[in-house]
């Protein structure tokens, strides 16, 4: 079977002076002429011709020649040469508005009276296809031939390669973290951690009577425990404070209470009548009390006071008993002990076990009851409960961390808590994050 012929081109042409000045080869396009620049074929401006006229028309794959009332022609229909008066006379061409069409069979050629030009065309076969020029198989050259090999052998190799370790990779469990505790940390992270405070250098102090009177029971003690060894240091310590009482016996209020008067003064031998004698050391160890004076005591009435026959309220006994001891006490650390009770924690998920993560909590349960106890000193009425929740990563570290509950009131006490559940490291690897929620209650022990 033949194959069917293609579709014949219409080929429009523009001669003036009796020659071709410019011709198109149409296969669909529609032909237009006018002084427009868009035209398929620009003709001088004209009082008779628009600016735009289409000429040829390609409706269903058929080219129609469209004429206006005024315009000139001739087109051979196959059987007879037809003027464009005839076609619209005797209605070959159908009417469209000012316009007429006349369908066109590729047999058909004729021209156009455009004035000074003339507009021929005719339907003429197209070019046949030129063939792609083919070289001689002894010079063409395969792709495989052109390739670098050793390119592209080293970049198979190295995809290889690369793509093989990332797969082992991908494959192979992830190494398992070990917990890691406080006292194992190395000594530079501590130092980095916890700053140390610098040396101060020891200031030197002069002794004073104070320290002086406190050398004596402790040298004498001292003697007591290895009198052979301690009796040169015993021997000086002795003559030193009595060098110290000598001194410190003639200055200021002390020499005006060891004062002795011979007249009835209020100060007259108030200390030498005492058991203690005249030593004012002795005397100051054994006071039991002080002494205020009232009106009586200084005398009454509008008259001069003093002179008179007076009392003393006390507070306690004026006279001292000689060798006795002051008590200033002495600082004792409060002991606070608090106690931690745990409930069953609550799991959202399924590859975390219950009684496990309980177990492992209780066996850290002492951080927990350190940050109780810090808080618990400065405040001994200080009892609560405290909810916390938070999420174990696939790696089993903590991941998001609240406080869903806080009836202690104190915060210190809850940062704390969150610093050390942070810290911990659980034994459990799920897909996603598990949700825990943990409740600890906190009450002094006494």
């Amino acid at each position: 079977m033949a194959a069917p012929s293609p579709a014949k081109l219409l080929r429009v042409g523009l001669i003036q002076n009796g020659q071709i000045v410019e011709e198109h080869h149409v296969r669909r396009e529609t032909v237009t002429i006018g002084h427009d620049a868009r035209n398929t074929i620009v003709l001088p401006a004209s009082d008779d011709r628009p600016a735009r006229f289409s000429v040829f028309e390609n409706q269903g794959q058929q080219f129609q020649l469209v004429i206006n009332e005024s315009m000139k022609g001739r087109v051979n229909l196959g059987s007879s040469d037809v003027d464009f008066d005839a076609l619209r006379s005797q209605g070959l061409a159908s009417r469209r508005g000012d316009l007429y069409v006349l369908p066109l069979q590729e047999t058909a050629r004729g021209k156009v009276e455009l004035g000074d030009a003339t507009l021929f065309f005719q339907f003429v076969a197209p070019p046949a296809e030129e063939e792609r020029p083919l070289l001689p198989s002894d010079v063409r050259v395969s792709r495989w031939k052109t390739m670098d090999r050793v390119f592209f052998g080293i970049l198979a190799i190295s995809l290889l390669v690369h793509f093989s370790g990332a797969a082992i990779i991908l494959s192979a469990e992830a190494p398992k973290e070990q917990e890691l505790a406080l006292d194992q940390l190395d000594d530079r992270f501590v130092r980095a951690i916890i700053p140390q405070r610098p040396i101060e250098p020891p200031k030197p102090t002069a002794p004073g009577p104070a320290e002086a009177t406190k050398e004596e029971p402790r040298t004498a003690e001292a003697a007591t425990d290895k009198p052979a060894e301690a009796k040169p240091a015993a021997r000086a310590a002795a003559e030193r404070h009595a060098e110290m009482v000598k001194k410190v016996s003639d200055k200021g209020l002390l020499k005006m209470l060891g004062s002795k008067g011979s007249g009835s003064g209020a100060f007259q031998d108030v200390l030498g009548g005492a058991s203690g004698g005249n030593d004012i050391v002795a005397a100051l160890q054994g006071a039991g009390g002080v002494g205020v004076a009232n009106e009586a005591s200084v005398g009454k009435g509008n008259g001069p006071r003093g002179g008179g026959t007076g009392t003393v309220t006390g507070i306690g006994e004026l006279g001292t008993q000689g060798g006795g001891k002051v008590d200033l006490g002495s600082k004792k650390e409060v002991d606070v002990k608090g106690r931690v009770q745990d409930a069953a924690p609550e799991v959202d998920s399924s590859e975390v076990d219950r009684d496990a993560l309980a177990r492992y909590v209780r066996a850290r349960k002492g951080a927990i009851q350190s940050c109780y106890e810090k808080e618990l000193k400065r405040n001994p009425s200080l009892k609560g409960k405290v909810v916390v929740r938070f999420s174990i990563t696939p790696s089993g570290r903590v991941g998001d961390f609240d406080i869903d509950e806080n009836t202690l009131g104190s915060e210190a006490v809850a940062s704390c808590i969150r610093a050390a559940i942070r810290a911990w490291v659980f034994p459990f690897k799920p897909d996603s994050d598990a949700t825990v929620s943990y409740p600890f209650v906190f009450s002094p022990t006494g």
